[in-house]
């Protein structure tokens, strides 16, 4: 049976939704059209029972672009599709971050969603219709699955919020938030912003929520439709002895840890050692209360012997006695207070040959930052189905195991990273400068030396005193901040800048990023239901106080930006030629302009309208490429003295001197000295440099051709009037 619905969200944005027509054989199967922009989202879920100890949920979202969607070709020698781009990783992740706590706890099969754009009008982004696809391919599946999520993405155009905004309104938005959630609740966000404020940004959320309620309703409606029965699914039951035994164990020892401030590494070593003596006390304990045949014909009684499941009792008790101790005693781990920041330390300028660099530590996460100033050649080329354009400012963050104190394979950069660092460029891109105020491609690269909590967040922090240590004119310092939740029932605790453990064993995990005027990008993931909007608007509020507490710190290190570039900094000079002149600055093959690169060491480029951007590191080879690029595009003029290259010698005739690039002009044997020449060779010589003045320019009346009159002899009448270009 084919079903076919359609919802129209305002100013023409018709969503369809259709199932029943294509891979059915998947568990679940979906095509979403917004324009001539289609998804198809699949779902399969293996049927084979999970391992005992297994205890991660292994679900596999991937989001891939066909070139072919857009009838493009895939860039490259093998003409396919390989390995998934940033965009295709960043869009997996929206999806995944927002799909995997709505789940059924308990539910540890393997999942795999795969959406594909299968068809792009090169308008519409298809990222928030796969996050629509995949929570409605679930929902016709019988996979259990009772909370359909939507995906919105929100601009505002000229003060007005519009749903699912194009590429062409983007341009002209000040904010780009996507936005998924329940028909009750958000439970993700990304975006970025013009420096919006708080009460703007959850009046944004609002607008995209009454959107997504809508399309959770429409999926319920396929949902009943399809009416497939869920799969039997039995999550474990945990015996009540076990979690009492478990409880009466370990809940005083875990109280007294939480209540003990600690470095990382020292809680992290007693609460180990907690976890092995109570696993070991708790076996002891049903081994000896429970007989060999008693375990045997009640399968329940073996869960009380399984160390994976004693594991799991042990982290419920500390999960819940640390919310208690927030909730409770307004108290956390390391004893600060629910607002509080942790303590702020910043180096700068700490790498001699980086072009800027900053070392931003707070409390245990640390941050190297360091910037490369380039020219247009170094732009990173990003090729979409959406778009094709170079990328003149790129942040790359690195997360190396060591910041975490453990052994890992160091190999290709992972979701994670590629997510972490889009939202630090984010952030710090709504301040950098335009190409025309600051011709520079900007790369930063953070590399977390330390990690325990939000090093995201200090990636935004020290990127932005890197850039400043840097000399690169910024318009505003940026600083990001963490967020957590502690929820339980009617009570909540916001928390600011949270601990790895505060977001491991937490409810949210909220990072702002923004000026002292406002929000420049948000990344937000909820684990629980029912996120009610006054405690969303009570943590932006918390968050700005703490972003200005930050930028307050970050500003006693360096209060503006360094009005000169660093030492080793390519500086760049630009000048205009005729367009007329581009081919003679490039030459034939590009030989001309290799030459020149090789004897300055500048690096030059040449756009259409004859703009040539001179980059060098030092001012001597930016001096001597900007005088051969002049004289390569200099005309002619009488009354202009010259050093040019004799050419060719007619002894009875006279000489020709190369004065310009690829111009000669004769010097007649009258004009080369004030004394009688009778042999021309007597004087010159092939190759030899020489002063000359162009006193006459005519044309040939046979030829056409024009001739340009040099003399030797006017320049020495002429010494004090001297204006030479040598002609290199």
């Amino acid at each position: 049976m084919i079903i076919n619905k359609e919802i129209d969200l305002g100013k023409g944005k018709v969503i369809s939704i259709e199932t029943g027509k294509m891979a059915k054989q998947a568990d679940g199967a979906v095509v979403v059209r917004l324009g001539d922009t289609m998804v198809i989202a699949t779902v399969v879920s293996s049927k084979k029972t999970p391992p005992p100890n297994q205890d991660y949920f292994p679900l596999q979202v991937e989001y891939r672009e066909k070139y072919s969607a857009a009838g493009k070709f895939p860039g490259g020698f093998f003409k396919r599709e390989s390995r998934p781009s940033e965009k295709e990783i960043l869009s997996a992740r929206l999806i995944d971050r927002a799909l995997r706590p709505l789940f059924p706890d308990g539910y540890l099969y393997e999942t795999q969603i795969i959406v594909t754009v299968i068809s792009s009008d090169q308008i519409n982004d298809a990222d928030v219709l796969g996050g629509l696809a995949a929570s409605t391919a679930i929902m016709v599946s019988d996979i259990p699955f009772h909370n359909p999520m939507s995906e919105v993405r929100v601009g505002r155009i000229n003060g007005l919020f519009v749903i699912n905004p194009d590429i062409n309104e983007l341009v002209n938005s000040d904010l780009d938030i996507c936005i998924g959630g329940t028909a009750d609740t958000i439970c993700m966000l990304e975006g970025e912003m013009k420096e919006i404020s708080e009460a703007e940004m959850l009046d944004a959320i609002k607008f995209g929520h009454t959107a997504i309620r809508k399309l959770c309703a429409l999926q319920n409606e396929i949902a009943a439709e399809v009416a497939k029965p869920n799969r039997p699914f039995s999550p474990t039951v945990i015996p009540a002895e076990l979690t009492e035994t478990v409880r009466e164990l370990c809940e005083t020892r875990l109280k007294e840890l939480a209540y003990t401030p600690l470095k990382k590494e020292e809680r992290a070593e007693q609460t180990a050692l907690i976890y092995r003596e109570i696993i070991e006390a708790t076996i002891e304990h049903f081994k000896a209360a429970f007989s060999s045949e008693e375990i045997a014909a009640d399968p329940s009684k073996a869960l009380c012997l399984n160390q994976h499941i004693i594991d799991e009792q042990i982290h419920a008790v500390e999960k819940r006695v640390m919310r208690h101790m927030i909730l409770d005693d307004a108290k956390r781990l390391d004893g600060r207070a629910l607002d509080e920041v942790r303590p702020i330390s910043i180096e700068l300028g700490i790498i001699p040959r980086a072009h800027g660099s900053a070392l931003f530590t707070r409390g245990e996460t640390q941050a190297l930052v360091t910037i490369t100033l380039g020219t247009k050649k170094d732009a990173q080329s990003v090729d979409t189905l959406t778009s094709s354009a170079d990328k003149r400012f790129y942040l790359h963050y690195n997360f190396p195991p060591f910041s975490v104190g453990e052994c890992g394979r160091l190999g290709s950069i992972g979701r994670r990273e590629i997510g972490h660092g889009n939202l630090a460029e984010r952030s710090i891109k709504m301040v950098a400068p335009t190409e025309e105020e600051f011709p520079y491609t900007i790369r930063i690269v953070s590399d977390i030396l330390e990690s325990n909590g939000s090093s995201s967040m200090a990636s935004v922090c020290g990127g932005t005193l890197a850039l400043m240590d840097g000399g690169v004119p910024i318009r505003k310092p940026v600083s990001g901040i963490a967020m957590g939740l502690i929820k339980e029932g009617a009570s909540y605790a916001v928390l600011s800048d949270i601990l790895g453990n505060e977001d491991h064993l937490g409810d949210m995990d909220f990072k702002v990023s923004g000026t002292r005027d406002g929000i420049t990008a948000c990344q937000m993931d909820i684990k629980i239901d029912g996120l009610d909007y006054h405690i969303l608007e009570s943590a932006l509020e918390q968050a700005r106080r703490g972003r200005l507490h930050i930028l307050g710190e970050m500003e006693k290190a360096i209060s503006s930006t360094r009005q000169e570039l660093a030492n080793f900094a390519p500086k760049l000079t630009t000048i205009k030629v005729p367009v007329d002149c581009i081919g003679m600055i490039i030459g034939k093959g590009g030989e001309t302009i290799r030459s020149i690169t090789e004897e300055t060491g500048a690096e030059i480029n040449i756009e259409d309208d004859g703009t040539v951007t001179i980059a060098c590191s030092t001012s001597e080879g930016t001096n001597a490429a900007l005088a051969t690029i002049k004289s390569l595009t200099a005309k002619p003029e009488i009354g202009t003295i010259y050093i040019g290259k004799v050419r060719d010698i007619r002894d009875e005739l006279g000489a020709f001197v190369e004065f310009l690039p690829k111009t000669d002009g004769l010097v007649h044997i009258s004009e080369i000295s004030s004394t009688r020449v009778t042999k021309v060779s007597d004087h010159l010589k092939i190759g030899e440099k020489v002063k000359v003045k162009l006193v006459d320019v005519r044309k040939d009346p046979r030829t056409g051709k024009t001739k340009f009159a040099l003399s030797i002899k006017a320049v020495e009448q002429d010494a004090p009037k001297e204006s030479a270009l040598e002609n290199n």
